[in-house]
This record gives structure tokens, sequence and C-alpha cells, in this order.
């Protein structure tokens, strides 16, 4: 097995160029702009399907719909009222479906 670096103690690490001082600020500040360049383009959290966040406001919404429909108009509509209070269930799992997408979002 290969053993491990040695850690510098600290008047080895002084005692180095400058040099290479500089040269890691000027890698170090490169890296961080290039950091804040693609944290702007990002619309969602890194690895996060584009599919998520959409679906699951659209689940959400369609189960809170579906309940407020069938309270207020629901025996006007015929299959809704034919379902009863099984449209409860099926709003509940639209809602329910939503969390589960939910677990997705990173």
């Amino acid at each position: 097995m290969a053993e491990s670096k040695q850690r510098k103690s600290v008047s080895d690490h002084h005692k180095g160029d400058r040099g290479k001082a500089a040269r890691r600020h000027d890698t170090e500040t490169a890296t961080s702009t290039e950091q804040t360049e693609s944290t702007r383009r990002r619309t969602a959290a890194p690895g996060t399907a584009p599919w998520v966040v959409p679906t699951m406001v659209t689940l959400l919404l369609l189960g809170v719909v579906w309940i407020v429909v069938f309270y207020v108009a629901g025996y006007l509509i015929p299959f809704m009222a034919a379902m009863g209070n099984w449209n409860l269930a099926v709003g509940m799992g639209l809602i329910a479906s939503s969390f589960i997408v939910a677990t997705q979002w990173k």
C-alpha cells in the first residue's frame, strides 16, 4: 500500500518562494470566478432534473383544485357526483404524489 504524503511543517511552508503564493492566489481567484459564473447560470440545484419542480407544482395545484371544485360544484359535475367522497382521495392522492416528487428535488 502506498504511504500518504507527509505534511510540511509551518517553517517549511513559509520557506517556499513567494511565486507559489502568487500562483495559488491566481488559481483561487480564477476558480471562484468560474464558480460564480456557473452559479448564475443554474436555475435549480445541481443534480435536480428539470422536470421535478414543474411536476411537483402541477400535482400540488391539481390536487388542491380538485378538492376545491369538489366542495364548490361537485354535485353539478356528473362524474364527481358519482364518485362521492372518493374525490377527496383523488385530491389527497395528487397532493401526496407532489410530496413524493418533491423528494427528488436537490
